[in-house]
């Protein structure tokens, strides 16, 4: 039987698209299958694809004109071709040419932007989802934007990224150590993780924060992540007097999270987050906006607010952390959500179903 080749392409590389690709092409190489991945240099050093069976092919960023000549060559003889993301998937449509080899695309989120860029971005999905001949949504709302923008073919393929190391419970120590860290010991440490940007909600969060200043003990919230809006947050952080800490990019962030008393995600629209699906498997209680994908994924297993409401979302939080019952309730509640997930052996099956469904055609 012919080996199954397939080339696996990612663009940025979000932490949610780069995870499922990393354990998708470990999947698949034990599953028999020859696995490319084309990816920005640095995204090998992090997610080791090499490392999990696969070749590795760089590839320059979405903003280099090399990348597409690369793609070409990478993706000459493929059986099939799954790139993930928008920005991927423009590339790797001019790399293909509108050739035969079948064409996938995972839609993981989608792109927020106004005006002229925002047309543009309309256009760029309109173009991949026709050229494709399946596109996987990770959420229903994705299935039916991808359907609205002419998609062929739109699946659901709901993701699940494989767990962090969840600590066990012989990790008390550990979970103290990280709370004393953060300067979070005799009072509530709540947790938000994400790049930091304009749609992740941020600014919101921090007018919430300024509700729960005069609460005693006075919570503390963590924010781990970088981007652009870092510097406009410290600030008003500085000259509002909140209790929160931005503390960078980590490699601990399983444990933080695993420490703190609430999860935090205020998202201007989120597919399967990352941050929702660690702290429903953890027990840690979720606070949430009830956007995109979110409803979906947690159902009845975390507290939902509006977007943008901050009121809603400081009382929700406040309201919690004087309700250990309510706590306690979620944190059970959070856990069989999660159970009802596709398992990473679902998801990998469920992929390669497509791809041999594509190659037998």
């Amino acid at each position: 039987m012919t080996q199954l080749r397939t080339v696996q392409v990612l663009g940025g590389g979000s932490a949610g698209s780069s995870a499922h690709v990393r354990s998708l092409a470990a999947g698949l190489v034990a599953r028999g299958v020859r696995v490319t991945v084309c990816a920005p240099p640095e995204l090998d050093r992090v997610y080791d694809f090499l490392g999990a069976g696969a070749h590795f092919v760089p590839v320059p960023r979405r903003n280099d004109p090399a990348a597409v000549g690369a793609l070409r060559v990478a993706c000459a003889g493929a059986d099939i071709v799954h790139a993930h993301g928008l920005h991927a998937a423009v590339r790797t449509g001019l790399a293909l040419g509108g050739g035969s080899t079948p064409f996938v695309v995972t839609w993981h989120t989608r792109s927020h932007a106004d005006g002229a860029r925002g047309g543009l971005l309309r256009l760029l999905e309109r173009r991949t989802v026709r050229a494709a001949a399946v596109v996987l949504g990770t959420s229903s709302e994705l299935v039916d934007r991808a359907r609205r923008r002419g998609a062929r073919d739109a699946r659901l393929a709901p993701i699940t990224i494989p767990p962090g190391r969840v600590p066990s419970a012989e990790t008390g120590g550990d979970e103290a150590k990280a709370r004393a860290e953060l300067g979070a010991v005799g009072r509530p440490l709540l947790m938000a993780v994400g790049s930091l940007e304009p749609h992740r909600g941020y600014g919101t969060l921090l007018d919430a924060a300024r509700e729960w200043r005069d609460l005693d003990p006075q919570p503390l919230l963590a924010i781990a992540g970088e981007g652009r809006e870092r510097g406009a947050l410290q600030r008003r952080i500085e000259e509002e007097r909140l209790p929160v800490r931005l503390i960078g990019r980590r490699d601990d962030v399983t444990e933080l999270l695993a420490s703190a008393d609430l999860a935090v995600l205020p998202s201007r629209w989120e597919a399967r987050s990352l941050l929702a699906q660690e702290a429903l498997r953890l027990g840690v209680p979720l606070v949430a906006t009830a956007v995109g994908g979110v409803p979906e994924l947690v159902g009845d297993a975390a507290e939902l607010v509006p977007y943008g409401d901050a009121p809603a979302l400081a009382a929700a939080v406040t309201s919690l952390l004087s309700d250990r019952p309510r706590r306690e309730a979620l944190a059970t509640a959070g856990r069989a959500q999660a159970a009802t997930w596709p398992t990473e052996d679902e998801t990998i099956a469920q992929v390669l179903s497509v791809y041999d469904e594509l190659a037998g055609a």
